[in-house]
């Protein structure tokens, strides 16, 4: 099951390229944009499933909002020219912004302007879905450079009743439990806030597929971030928390920078007992959060009564990477090598809650390895019996009450490595797993 790091940049190239053809997709968390993102996914993974959501539906304490709609907008300066063109950069006009087309002063004009002083040749990304705004973002240095006259500001858009859409793929497994993948398709030209997500959400999905036997069966769903989690949670909540025994929400996982990972809400779950042990071994120098420092859909599948056992992989955090929610976060800062690494770090992860179990050796007292060929039958000082006091360290703690995880951290090895061990044990039948305990 375990593949090596350069299988995982083998097939990187193919990420980076559907990152490349989604980039200017104009997505918002309802609309056109949503709908053609999933349109994307499902040629690549034709079993998506496409769900609609009604405008005005009640979604626990929010309601579905209608859809945004936008087919241009611009600001003409006084000399004539266009200075800020949405078909230019689609981060140029506030999200869900409201029609308006107006002359205004420079004065009145800088009400709706928004920049960053502090990066100056960055467009920000600013949002206002909850309330009736307009507005245009560009670069501070040219925010610095607008004279005084009279502007001529136009937004071609509008808001209707419609729906929200977001997607969802199944992949049966040998028991009911299931493990939640979760990531959003809701920001405009963002790389690795927006594309690095669901690009290894795609390639994982590919790459468990591929697996000849599942432990667990996989739920893939791609939301707009916090609406459309709410959402799936309101249509489907009994179900989700019954049958969801671990999972993660994968978001700005395409940096070369840095690995991080944020813990549930419980931060004992098995998916944080996984990805922190991976972490330990395939990146030690990992950034690790609590809960507090939440930010994505994790505050959903966390939230008081919904206790779902997710928490986030992510190359850099959001919001700890200077490009985010801003122009400059592209694809050059989202690379081949940023994105494999972020799809073999989960793919670790679930390996690890795949293999990860109980168990309870057969025998009292030591086993009798030698006779079954798996200790040496001279004993020697020369002999490197490093793995030799694995082997019987593992079984020293199968006492039916450790599982891998616990084992591989008493006994300091990656429990990926003592899969190898498990089969060899469950062959011989020195242990046997113990029903119904998973972590």
């Amino acid at each position: 099951m375990i593949k090596s790091s350069s299988y995982f940049m083998s097939i990187a190239s193919e990420m980076h390229h559907w990152a490349k053809q989604l980039f200017p997709i104009c997505r918002s968390i309802t609309g056109e944009g949503v709908r053609e993102t999933l349109e994307f996914i499902k040629n690549e993974l034709p079993n998506l499933q496409v769900h609609s959501v009604p405008t005005g539906t009640d979604v626990f304490d929010w309601t579905v909002p209608q859809e945004w709609l936008i087919k241009d907008a611009f600001v003409v300066g006084p000399n004539g020219d266009k200075i800020i063109d949405f078909k230019h950069n689609n981060l140029h006009v506030m999200s869900y912004s409201i029609a308006v087309d107006e002359e205004l002063t420079l004065g009145e004009l800088q009400e709706h302007l928004y920049s960053l002083p502090e990066q100056p040749d960055a467009i920000p990304y600013v949002t206002s879905y909850y309330a009736p705004r307009w507005g245009f973002c560009l670069t501070d240095k040219q925010r610095k450079q607008l004279g005084e006259g009279i502007y001529k500001v136009h937004i071609d858009s509008e808001h209707f009743d419609g729906e929200l859409n977001y997607g969802e793929l199944y992949l049966k497994g040998e028991t009911e439990e299931e493990v939640l993948i979760s990531t959003y398709i809701c920001h405009p030209s963002m790389a690795n806030n927006e594309l690095s997500g669901p690009v290894v959400s795609m390639a994982l999905f590919r790459e468990l597929q591929k697996l000849s036997s599942r432990k667990y069966s996989y739920r893939f769903v791609f939301v707009p971030e916090t609406i459309g989690a709410i959402t799936f949670l309101s249509e489907r909540l009994e179900e989700i928390k019954n049958k969801t025994m671990a999972g993660y929400v994968l978001t700005c996982i395409g940096d070369d920078r840095n690995f991080s990972y944020l813990q549930s809400r419980a931060e004992c779950t098995l998916s944080d007992r996984a990805a922190i042990h991976m972490y330990k071994h395939f990146a030690p120098n990992y950034r690790l959060y609590n809960y507090l420092s939440r930010g994505s859909d994790e505050r959903q599948y966390c939230a008081p009564g919904v206790d779902l056992p997710i928490g986030s992989i992510m190359r850099t955090r959001y919001g700890d990477y200077p490009e985010y929610h801003t122009s400059l976060d592209d694809l050059n800062l989202v690379t081949e090598s940023g994105l494999a690494g972020g799809l073999e770090s989960v793919f670790r992860a679930i390996c690890l809650i795949e293999a990860n179990s109980t168990y309870e050796v057969t025998v009292l007292c030591e086993p009798q390895l030698g006779k079954r060929g798996l200790y040496p039958t001279l004993s020697s000082m020369s002999l490197d019996y490093t793995d030799i006091r694995t082997l019987t360290n593992f079984i020293a703690y199968c006492d039916g009450k450790h599982d891998l995880i616990s084992i591989a951290e008493k006994i300091d090895v990656n429990a990926l490595e003592l899969i190898s061990i498990i089969h060899m044990l469950l062959e011989e039948g020195l242990i046997k797993e113990v029903e119904g305990k998973h972590g």
